[in-house]
């Protein structure tokens, strides 16, 4: 459950947010992880996107983690440019995957299969992205939770 505190440190209430990631529902379960990892790195690098780092009762320091819940969503691949389309049209700032990436080695040429293609013909296999929850709503709109 998610509360709100008076105690977060954030600029907006705690518990408020959303970051939720989208992939296309016929990958391979490697390539939904790989997809998934990079992907919500995009997310992980925007401001006060993780809390604080953890502690076990031996003092051992862990990296933090995201502060906000991040949903998991499959999409058709009609489903996945509706809502790269939803987020763009929303000015929501997304990380993406396309298929194009899974034969390319590098963040260099990662970078450059994506600048290569116009941005209605990108493959896009999976986004990210962090937004208020009503915002997130509305760009996920009639999809499910990745099964």
């Amino acid at each position: 459950m998610i509360t709100r505190t008076s105690s977060c440190p954030r600029a907006r209430p705690c518990g408020l947010g959303r970051s939720p990631s989208c992939y296309a529902e016929d990958l391979l379960p490697w390539q939904r992880l790989n997809v998934a990892a990079f992907t919500i790195s995009g997310v992980a690098a925007t401001p006060s996107a993780v809390g604080e780092a953890y502690r076990d009762a031996s003092g051992y320091e862990y990296l933090p983690m995201f502060n906000e819940p991040v949903l998991v969503f499959g999409a058709s691949a009609d489903e996945m440019k509706r809502t790269a389309g939803r987020a763009r049209s929303r000015g929501v700032a997304f990380s993406v995957f396309t298929q194009d990436l899974f034969s390319t080695f590098n963040d260099e040429d990662n970078r450059g299969a994506v600048a290569a293609v116009e941005t209605d013909a990108l493959d896009i296999v999976g986004m990210a992205f962090r937004t208020d929850r009503s915002v997130a709503d509305k760009i996920l709109k009639g999809l499910k939770l990745l099964k």
